[in-house]
């Protein structure tokens, strides 16, 4: 037990203190009688209600908590994995990557009709271009137009009749005790995930031995893996803010971890196309899995899309 208090610090969001409450339920497990304290940090991206593309891209939910991170206000931060750019941080490290929830997006709709029973030119809320995509896939007749906000803020519009309906995580939704509200739940093969989506990450600092080995017991081989890949094909294909990439991927059972199979989906939109790819391997060599299957995608085309919406 270390006469250390470790400071975490996490999000002003709606969700954030659960997610915090989450981790530090896990760390007091695995390390009783450890002091812990949080600090909120007000990030821009909570501060915004411009679309994510205009003020930045998923980054700005985490600059302002990786610079108090880096300037030794906080030990370790907590992050929905899914915030967090492909490539790493100088100077942090990813430590631990907590047990997966629900990977899958929800419609939440006014009277509680799904996504199919919407009537023609429905508006369907959503800031993310990979939803927007798939949403348009799936039903063309609709329009899907941006949102801003927590995800309090977004069902509230879509309660009050600002929307017809809105497009969320499952996690997020299922972490606040409010899943209940989702008229459907999109399956993977209706609605590819976000990379890391439903994944909770832990971040501290590179050359903080002691916070590195106490945050470390956290991390969930299986989830570790197939974020790995799913993040391994999002950094291949260097989609900014603006792009629709998707990627899931998903553990098997095997003789040891590095030789599960480990089946990886991902998916490229723009110009009104979808490219998908799915590819198998071992959990081993879940990185080169997820390079593979970008540049599968890019033979077939995934840079011109990326580019049209860049």
């Amino acid at each position: 037990m270390s006469a250390r208090t470790f400071t975490i610090g996490t999000r002003g969001s709606l969700l954030a203190p659960r997610q915090t409450a989450i981790t530090l339920e896990a760390l007091s497990v695995a390390h009783p009688g450890t002091a812990f304290d949080t600090r909120t940090i007000s990030t821009s991206g909570d501060r915004s209600q411009q679309s994510l593309a205009e003020i930045g891209g998923r980054g700005v939910f985490v600059i302002e908590i990786e610079r108090a991170l880096l300037d030794g206000e906080i030990d370790l931060a907590v992050h929905s994995l899914k915030d967090l750019p492909s490539a790493e941080t100088d100077g942090l490290t990813i430590v631990a990557v907590l047990p997966r929830d629900d990977p899958r997006d929800v419609l939440v709709s006014r009277d509680g009709s799904p996504l199919a029973a919407l009537p023609s030119a429905a508006a369907v809320g959503t800031g993310s271009p990979r939803r927007a995509a798939q949403l348009t896939a799936l039903r063309s007749d609709i329009e899907v137009r941006d949102i801003r906000g927590n995800v309090d803020t977004r069902i509230r519009k879509a309660e009050e009749g600002d929307y017809d309906a809105v497009v969320l995580a499952a996690a997020g939704l299922a972490r606040l005790g409010w899943l209940d509200r989702a008229a459907q739940i999109f399956e993977p093969e209706e609605m590819l995930p976000a990379v890391a989506q439903g994944a909770l990450a832990v971040q501290v600092r590179s050359d903080d031995r002691e916070t590195l080995d106490l945050v470390r017991a956290l991390d969930d081989g299986e989830t570790r893996v197939a974020v790995t890949a799913e993040r391994a094909f999002e950094r291949r294909l260097g989609g900014g803010c603006h792009a629709a990439i998707a990627a899931y991927a998903t553990v098997g059972y095997g003789p040891s971890l590095e030789r599960a199979p480990l089946r990886l989906r991902g998916l490229v939109g723009g110009k009104g196309r979808l490219l998908r790819g799915e590819m198998e391997g071992q959990a081993g060599d879940a990185d080169a899995l997820g390079v593979r299957l970008a540049e599968y995608l890019i033979a077939q085309g995934a840079e011109a899309l990326l580019e049209a919406t860049a």
